[in-house]
Parts: structure tokens; sequence; C-alpha cells
């Protein structure tokens, strides 16, 4: 019979202190495999594994790609590479962002899910936005544990907050408690109440799964996996299709990068300032432009010109405060 033997965690800001305080709850002889992402700057040169070896009783490492999973250890994604099981394995692949992010929590879980199905206990941890949401959704459908710190002491409650606000988990519990429930519920019979997905449902985890593990997404059939969008992805400007999931909606691109509404309206923003501060520029420059044209005639004796070079500079100056004051959203432009 199998039992509950694959853990999996999702973490981010202010994950490294909730990490250790987890890991130290693990004992010598765990008979489970713990696979983490904890987000990290692509270029980071991550000392968590040393870290994590140090607060417990088990060895961590950045996997390999390839490498075969263990019971007793601990896989933390490597930066800039998101880490997915399959096969008894490993792998280590620069796929796609998801939720602007890689290694992504999401697609840990999700390969986990739709790997080991009821097997896989998955956790979220403190963290910003929505990651973590959909994998541990995907757990949850297809049979496994599902648990999150308890917002109310997590160092930054967005991702377990969102996770609570898109469906039911089976615990909610602070961190201090969480490692010595998974210790209990290792080597368990997995629980077969939960709902699995249909066909079609497990044929997209699958899918969505093998983008990230850089299968070619536009030959994948993403284009047919939702619904069409009028939205663009900020990543790429590749056209966005909508898959619902539970009672929520996320959204995935043609090139394979994939959001929650959340994770895309950051990006959004983020774009649309990018955008107007290009048009600042772009206004300085008509600026520059006028006020030199206006000096030079004056010098030919071209007064009327000038004239009308210097107004145009002044028009411009107050597009570039209005600008300005969309940026630094001033609701009074007269206040400084």
């Amino acid at each position: 019979m199998e039992k509950q033997n694959i853990v999996v965690v999702g973490s981010s800001a202010g994950g490294v202190m909730a990490l250790k305080e987890l890991v130290s709850s693990f004992p010598k002889n765990f008979e489970a495999s713990i696979c983490i992402v904890q987000h990290l700057a692509a270029d980071a040169n991550s000392q968590l594994p040393s870290i994590l070896s140090a607060a417990g009783s088990l060895p961590a490492v950045n996997p390999k790609d390839g490498q075969k999973l263990q019971p007793g250890h601990i896989y933390i994604a490597p930066a800039d590479r998101h880490m997915i099981l399959f096969d008894e394995q490993i792998l280590v692949k620069k796929g796609p962002k998801e939720n602007r992010f890689r290694p992504s929590i999401d697609v840990l879980m999700r390969s986990a899910a739709i790997e080991y199905g009821p097997r896989v206990i998955g956790v979220v941890l403190t963290g910003r936005l929505s990651d973590g949401t959909s994998g541990l959704w995907s757990v949850r459908e297809m049979g496994g544990i599902t648990i999150t710190q308890s917002p109310q002491e997590a160092l930054y409650p967005q991702m377990p907050q969102s996770v609570l606000d898109t469906f039911e988990v089976d615990y909610v519990l602070p961190i201090a408690e969480i490692g010595a429930l998974i210790v209990r519920l290792v080597n368990k019979q997995p629980n077969d109440s939960h709902a699995e997905l249909n066909e079609q449902q497990k044929k997209q985890l699958h899918i969505e799964t093998e983008i990230a593990a850089q299968r070619y997404a536009f030959d994948s059939g993403i284009r047919e996996m939702g619904q069409k969008t009028d939205y663009t992805c900020p990543e790429c400007g590749g056209a966005l299709v909508g898959i619902k999931e539970g009672c929520g909606m996320r959204y995935r691109c043609h090139t394979g990068h994939g959001f929650s509404a959340q994770s895309l309206m950051t990006d959004i923003v983020e774009v649309t300032e990018i955008n107007v501060w290009s048009a600042l520029r772009s206004v300085e420059e008509g600026i520059m432009l006028m006020e030199q044209s206006a000096t030079q005639a004056h010098t030919t004796g071209q007064p009327g010109l000038a004239e009308d070079f210097s107004q145009k500079s002044q028009q411009l100056r107050a597009k570039s405060k209005l600008l300005l004051d969309f940026l630094y959203d001033n609701k009074n432009p007269d206040t400084v």
C-alpha cells in the first residue's frame, strides 16, 4: 500500500526563518522526501542548503537535473530553475516563468500532484502574492494533504491567505506546529475522500508540467486549453488564455508564461509604469528640442518662430507634469 511520503513546500518573503523552524522538526530517520521552492533572485548565490542542513537532522541540497528522489533528504530548487518531480526523479529546468518566478511553487506542486497523487503533502508558507495557490489546489484535487501557515503569524501573509481565499485546506497552523504534523502524517495511508480531477484536467496538468520542463509550449495545445482573452502576456506580449480552476481563473500565454490573476495584475501595473516613464522620456526630449530650437530662432532673428517653439515647450512641460503626477500618484498636483 502506498504511503504519504512526498512533501512539497513553497515559501517566499520571510521564508528562510520559517523553513529553518520547519525542517528542525524532521527526525534523522525521516521516511519522506522533502522538496522546497523558496523564491530567489535569478543571480542569487543561495546558501539555503547549508542553512537548512545546519538547522535540522536531514541533508539539504540543490539537486542536479535527473537526480533520483530519495527519502530522508531535502531538495531545494536552485536559482532561476524550476524543480519538477517526474518518474522518481527531479528535473531541474529553465522553463517559462510562472507568477513572475522561476523557480515557481506552482510548478513543483503541480508536478508532484500529477506524479504522486494522494502520496503528496503540500505546504504553503509565508510570502507575497499568490504563487502556490494553483499548485496546492492541484495537490488537493489529486487527493493529497494541504497545509498552510496561519496568515496571522506569517511574516508575509499574502501567499497563505491567497490559498485560504480560494479553497478550503486540511490544516491551517502556526509554523511551530506544521513540522510535527507532517511527521505524524508521513507513512499514513492516503485519504481517498478527495475527488480527483477528470481526465481532461489531468491532461492539462501534464501539459503544463511539460511546458515548465522546457517542452515547446506553442505546439502543446495551450491555445485550446482555456478561454481566449483580450489580455497580452506582460513577459512576452503573447496572447493569454484564461484557465478556470476551482472558483478562480488563471492565465497562460502560447509561449508558456503562467499567471494568477493577482500576479498578472502586478505585472500589468509594472509594465504600465515602465511605459509611462518611457512616455515621460519622449516628452522631455521634445522639451529639449523645442528649447534648443527657440534659442536658435532667436539667434537667427526669427522672434515669431522662437515664440512658437517656446509655447510648445511649455505645453510639453505641462504634459510632463501630468505624467509625473500619475507616476507618483499625487492626489493634489500642487502638493510638493
